[in-house]
């Protein structure tokens, strides 16, 4: 039997320190964390930098350096820094050396790196394959990268785990490798192996009161169960079944490197108020190994601006207003500046930003906040762009006749630059000879 304690869904988002307690007196294998997902969107893997603050971060790894240090078992984290970048592996590395020096701790770090260079990949554009949904790439888009990663599994997680590790710090894995590779290392179930870990992967997700994070799923050579540790937190046949439509587009079918898990027999079967017993699962290895590679590429540069509408006419009216803006901006930016490659957007915010036209909801609102976005291939065309909407958003009138309204700037200046922005480049798979063809690991030994 292999016990995996899985302190949260992410390192940066907290976990319960008596559950986590709990938890060590259950004398757990390895401790497993998640350091992040593309739950945020590209500019973190674009830019190469963490979500979460550093000194969150370090709080939290910290209070778990402690735990394995009493548990005397490994410490692994997957995706370190949001994005799972090489630098993010870096910065994780140096807060683990910071710490293990206030700690007095000498151990044993392994760094799993999963960066792909852009035009290294670009030359290899023949051995990647398109995921469903992809979007269109040839050799230079690639090549367009800022970052890219490669998501390791199970067999790059055992690799760093077989060199006597205390810590790993791996970059972009799957959610699930961190778990699962212990447990199949050991021969437990591989269906079972991989199934709880997708059960496990977002911590107490699967259960009640699952702010808490703390959970334990021991595996074995037949099926998993899965625990939550704090106060009321409870797992369920429901709760631990759902999961599996969690991030995933089928609930019965889960693909990783190196395979498939199939959970179409599964069956939940609740062994107590607490903890759920799982069997049936299924894994199909694949007659190829690939890894899925996630790419992003500035996409321009932005600039936005805020105004807030509080006039019932105005607010009743707030669409066919912005229309009327987006309007004669376009024409004036035409005739100003004669460019035609960006973008120019303004949100409803109250009314319609979060889905547009697909909204179904007509509930009348008190106030709406307008957003213009402008999105341009430089800056400074963004910051000329957003310019000329800035006097419309303070003082456009609904028609032409009537005196000139004044809205209110949450901001001064009204305009606030983004910077670059990003969007994803890559959602394909790339076929390796060899599991850590990807992939580069380091041995550090701390104290």
């Amino acid at each position: 039997m292999t016990r995996v304690l899985i302190p949260s869904g992410a390192l940066g988002l907290n976990y319960d320190k008596t559950a986590l307690e709990r938890g060590l007196w259950m004398k757990p294998d390895i401790i497993a964390i998640d350091g992040g997902s593309t739950d945020s969107g590209p500019a973190y893997l674009g830019e190469g930098v963490s979500k979460y603050a550093r000194a969150s971060t370090k709080t939290e790894w910290k209070g778990l350096m402690e735990a394995r240090a009493k548990a005397g078992v490994p410490l692994v984290i997957g995706t370190s820094g949001t994005c799972g970048t090489d630098s993010m592996v870096n910065w994780m590395f140096e807060i683990t050396a910071e710490i293990a020096r206030e700690l007095g701790q000498n151990i044993k770090v392994v760094t799993l790196k999963s960066s792909q260079d852009p035009t290294a990949t670009a030359e290899a554009f023949g051995r990647i394959t398109p995921l469903p949904q992809a979007p269109e790439i040839d050799a230079r888009s690639v090549a367009e990268c800022t970052n890219i990663v490669a998501l390791a599994g199970a067999e790059q997680i055992n690799a760093a785990l077989q060199t006597g590790a205390d810590v790993i710090i791996a970059g972009r894995t799957t959610d699930t490798a961190i778990i699962a590779a212990l447990p199949l290392s050991n021969g437990d179930h591989a269906g079972a192996a991989w199934h709880g870990a997708k059960i496990g992967e977002c911590g107490a997700l699967c259960a009640s009161n699952p702010q808490s994070g703390v959970i334990v799923v021991d595996f074995d050579d037949t099926g998993f169960t899965v625990t939550p540790l704090a106060d009321g937190a409870k797992a369920t046949p429901h709760t631990v079944s759902a999961h599996m439509l969690y991030e995933n587009s089928d609930p019965f079918i889960l693909v990783e490197p190196g395979g498939h898990l199939d959970v179409t027999a599964a069956r939940y079967v609740a062994l107590d108020d607490t903890s759920v017993r799982v069997t049936g699962s299924r894994w199909v290895p694949s007659k190829n190994y690939t890894v899925k590679l996630e790419g992003a590429r500035v996409a321009g540069y932005q600039t936005v601006l805020m105004a807030l509408l509080r006039d019932r006419r105005y607010v009743e009216n707030a669409q066919a207003w912005a229309d009327d803006i987006e309007t004669k901006c376009t024409a004036k930016i035409a005739e100003r500046l004669g460019v035609t490659d960006y973008t120019l957007e303004l949100r409803l915010i109250g009314q319609s930003a979060s889905f547009g036209n697909l909204e179904t909801r007509r509930d009348p609102p008190l106030e709406i906040g307008v957003m213009a976005i402008a999105t341009a291939p430089t800056q400074a065309l963004a910051a000329d762009i957003a310019k000329m909407v800035d006097p419309y958003l303070l003082h456009h009138p609904l028609t032409q006749n009537e005196e000139q309204p004044t809205f209110a700037f949450p901001f001064s200046p009204a305009a606030i630059p983004r910077g670059a922005v990003y969007e994803f480049c890559l959602n394909h798979v790339l076929e390796l000879d060899h599991p850590m063809d990807a992939f580069a690991m380091e041995v550090h030994e701390l104290g």
